[in-house]
């Protein structure tokens, strides 16, 4: 029988190089075959179909480009800009529909998270980073990064350079400290920090529900120690690859480890069981918990968890604070991946 111990997250530490970053810079496995015609909008919210519309539009530029193109035709369209960001809260669809650019663009492009991009840039040097990127048609920021201000004028340095010799971005948003608002602000203050790239973006604003809490309600699901115990021993018995940490112990790991490797931490795990998860009063700790949470999400890997429902370990003060819409989305999330309901899109 194999040991439910015989996995732990603690023990990986893993290292990537930037030659992985960029071979990974891809849609989520979830993700591999969005497209705009998979999407579904919710009636009650217009603004969703017309995402899709502004976003054809973006991709008509590239069809107008090929011979016999259908807006080789017809007026030059509105996505011109080389630039397109979708602004808009937590489950309405923002990656999926970020998703189905990307697989509507030509090569060579690219996809992956703010932070990805910033590692990458870290691992080779910004120099190698441009000439890396240079001549790619489309680049895909899921979750753009306001957090830090140096990683912030980083990426727009760097989307300057690529801009101006070609390179289209598309980019969702991720809400900056102190937008207490809903994605307004965040589409402000986005075209705010990238002063000098501001007038190359056109602004999408994508209203709605998160769409887990349509299928999904209420709270993450927990249980006790010794029937966690149980599920894990069953599930080695039967092959499943089972990590067993405690939430205490995962945290200080994750301190460890910087979050553009989380993703090769979590690598062949089937499911991912804690112990004793209990509420956080530390912010860079909550805010660890989130980069993580994002990867497992994509990665789609279940969670069972025994202590406080993992989507209640964010304390008030971070509820209230100028990062509670990051939270809210960890919520939701924890929500699906502890109770089974893993909907198809983001």
């Amino acid at each position: 029988m194999q040991s439910s111990t015989a996995l732990r997250l603690i023990d990986r530490s893993p290292s990537i190089t930037g030659s992985e970053i960029a071979g990974g810079l891809v849609p989520p496995p979830q993700f591999a075959h969005a497209s705009f015609e998979s999407y579904r909008p919710d009636a009650d919210y217009p603004s969703q179909a017309g995402a899709i519309e502004h976003l054809k539009e973006f991709e008509g530029v590239w069809r107008a480009q090929r011979p016999g193109g259908f807006f080789s035709r017809n007026r030059k369209p509105k996505a011109a800009l080389p630039g397109i960001y979708l602004d808009g809260g937590f489950g309405v669809g923002k990656t999926h529909l970020l998703a189905s650019l990307w697989h509507a663009a030509p090569g060579p492009k690219y996809f992956g998270t703010f932070i990805e991009y910033t590692a990458l840039v870290g691992a080779l040097g910004y120099a190698e980073t441009v000439a890396l990127l240079r001549g790619t048609q489309l680049i895909c920021i899921d979750e753009f990064e306001l957090d830090d201000p140096g990683d912030t004028m980083l990426m727009t340095r760097l989307l300057g350079e690529l801009m101006a010799t070609g390179t289209r971005v598309a980019a969702t948003s991720n809400t900056p400290p102190n937008s207490l608002g809903e994605g307004r602000f965040a589409a402000s203050d986005f075209l705010r920090e990238i002063q000098a790239l501001s007038s190359n973006f056109m602004t999408v604003r994508i209203d709605g529900l998160d769409y887990r809490r349509r299928n999904v309600e209420g709270r993450a699901t927990t249980v006790e120690d010794a029937a966690l115990a149980h599920m894990v021993g069953t599930m080695a018995e039967r092959g499943s690859a089972v990590s067993s940490d405690s939430f205490d112990e995962l945290m200080a790991h994750l301190a460890t480890v910087h979050p553009s490797k989380y993703i090769k931490m979590i690598r062949g795990i089937d499911v991912i069981s804690l112990t004793g998860a209990h509420v956080l009063h530390n912010q860079t700790d909550a805010l660890r918990l989130v980069a993580f949470i994002d990867r497992v999400y994509d990665a789609e890997i279940p969670i069972i968890a025994s202590g406080t429902p993992l989507s209640e370990v964010f304390d008030d003060d971070m509820m209230g604070g100028g990062y509670r819409k990051k939270y809210q989305r960890a919520m939701s999330r924890l929500i699906a991946l502890t109770t089974g309901e893993l909907p198809p899109h983001d």
